[in-house]
């Protein structure tokens, strides 16, 4: 069923009763009945000197996932977002989300997440963006006499800056708001990797530049006697306040900003939501709509590398270890399919030394002396930049690891999960652990091999987004096939490319020829997980 964009006023039956706010990122959201009779009984009735409990707000991502003791698992990977160009191709779909205060923003915006049921869902709120307060008006808070409610409170030019940056597929960080202290914690989130954004706040449609990088405008009516009551019991029970100066508040600065700012923006929303969570045929279209976008935005990245670029000559990014004799022999006995899993280990690990070695002479250096022991001057070497730092595609690129940590001391590792799509047959994105402030190192992108450089063009797109400058990777791998090679260097003409030996084909099923096998399952002694093909970079 199409849903008419042309702002829709959603009427229907009350659903079932249940519990209408879990709070995923908002702290201005409570649960339960929403009933006067309910709430006065519990309520002090004075002044409560108690100190108002912590309370911050967390915007965050909400893929779908396991989780266990120790790990985080994402059952539904990322897509590619980005073509055969390496330039991101389809922007994160945002969904603006508008409306009082306490009016079942977020409740609605979880039912979203998880009626949509696609990876990497991020939902992000304005209660984020609230600007820290001076001393003057940290006292004025305390009193209950600053405006939270007028758009003045919010930093805008930082959200704007963020959203755009998200919905553009980069890796960002959210500020941390403690409402306790009205400030901004030390740390920041880091949130990255979306194809939906669910944007959340009461001033969500105020700024004419973030109108503009909303797709979908909804607006969540709730009626003003329930929103109060549900501010009342959050103020009093979650934030340690009294009924007094949460009514004084919420007649003074609440009522009057919602009626003023808030809720002349509904002429702006694409769809009205009355009743918030509990309007389900709303929640319906919604989905349904947003399904139909993601579907539009739906591309193939592996068929279309390969059948780019046959016949090109290699490119002069890539750098082919001399083939000597003991490079060869090594990859004599690597690549015969008798050889013993001991034996595979043993000399894979001695080539990806060799690999190591060869690929950090290309890294800048810089001209330094230094006094000998016998004090004479030396001059030599040393790094150009600020640190390395290795990244590994799981799980196999991971095998190289030891050899580069052998060579140098104290490197910092980070790790990148990219896994085939049986039905799609695309490379998806599972899991990521980078190292911060990673934009300011040069990076040695690790995997054991590849064939058509899917996975290897979406680990490179991956620290693009963090930053990471293209002419600072440096990808490795022990066997390329000439179709991975120049689909990366196409894609990323300043990644310097380095491997051991290129094979010139790739078969049907995208396994290098002659080749190595698949070189996980021969590393680890496992075999090929039933419903996935290998694709040389990509063994699970």
């Amino acid at each position: 069923m199409a849903v008419n964009m042309e702002r829709a006023v959603l009427q229907t039956q009350p659903a079932m009763e249940g519990e209408e706010d879990r709070p995923i990122s908002r702290s201005d959201s409570g649960s339960g009945e929403d009933s006067l009779d309910s709430l006065f009984p519990r309520c002090p009735l004075t002044p409560s000197l108690s100190p108002r409990k912590r309370t911050t707000s967390q915007s965050k991502t909400e893929p779908p996932l396991l989780r266990t003791n120790k790990r985080t698992i994402y059952t539904a990977g990322r897509p590619p977002w980005y073509n055969v160009t390496g330039t991101t191709f389809k922007e994160a779909f945002v969904i603006g989300l508008c409306g009082g205060s306490a009016s079942g923003k977020t409740t609605v915006a979880n039912k979203i997440i998880e009626a949509l049921d696609v990876p990497w869902v991020v939902l992000l709120s304005m209660d984020s963006f609230y600007k820290v307060l001076s001393k003057e008006e940290q006292e004025l808070a305390a009193k209950n006499e600053y405006n939270f409610d007028h758009p003045d409170a919010f930093d805008f030019e930082l959200l704007v800056t963020v959203l755009r940056k998200l919905k553009k597929g980069k890796s960002i960080k959210v500020p941390v708001y403690d409402f306790t202290t009205h400030s901004r914690r030390k740390e920041w989130k880091t949130i990255y990797g979306a194809n939906v954004v669910i944007f959340e706040g009461i001033l969500a449609f105020a700024n004419k530049e973030l109108l503009k990088l909303l797709d979908m405008k909804v607006f969540v009516d709730t009626d003003s006697d329930i929103r109060l009551v549900r501010r009342l019991k959050r103020d009093i029970t979650n934030r340690g306040r009294d009924i007094t100066g949460v009514i004084k508040q919420y007649n003074k600065f609440v009522k009057p900003a919602f009626e003023q700012y808030i809720e002349p923006t509904m002429q702006v929303a694409d769809i009205v939501v009355p009743r918030g969570g509990e309007n389900f045929v709303a929640l319906d279209l919604i989905v349904q709509h947003v399904h139909s976008q993601l579907e539009k935005r739906e591309i193939t990245v592996r068929a279309a590398l390969a059948t780019a670029h046959q016949g090109q000559p290699l490119p002069k990014t890539l750098s082919v270890m001399e083939s000597t004799p003991q490079v060869r022999g090594l990859h004599t006995i690597i690549r015969n399919k008798e050889t013993n899993r001991d034996e595979f280990i043993f000399y894979s690990k001695r080539l990806m030394r060799l690999l190591i070695e060869h690929a950090l002479s290309f890294l800048p250096l810089k001209p330094v002396t230094v006094e000998t022991p016998q004090g004479a001057i030396y001059e030599g070497k040393r790094l150009g930049g600020k640190r390395i730092t290795g990244v590994s595609i799981l799980r196999a690129g991971e095998t190289m690891e030891q050899a580069l940590m052998a060579v140098c001391k104290d490197i910092r590792l980070g790790k990148i999960l990219i896994q085939t799509n049986h039905d799609t047959g695309e490379p998806e994105l599972h899991y990521l652990r980078l190292p911060k402030d990673i934009s300011e190192d040069y990076v040695i992108l690790m995997d054991s091999t590849v064939s058509t450089g899917a996975a290897a063009l979406m680990a490179v797109r991956v620290l693009l987004d963090h930053d990471v400058q293209e002419d600072k990777i440096f990808l490795l791998s022990l066997l390329m096939a000439e179709m991975g090679v120049h689909s990366v260097a196409y894609a990323f003409p300043k990644v310097r490319i380095i491997t051991t030996a290129v094979d010139k084909n790739v078969n049907n099923e995208f396994h290098i020829i002659p080749g190595i096998g698949n070189f996980g399952d021969r590393y680890f002694g496992t075999d090929a997980p039933s419903g996935y093909e290998s694709d040389g970079s990509m063994d699970y």
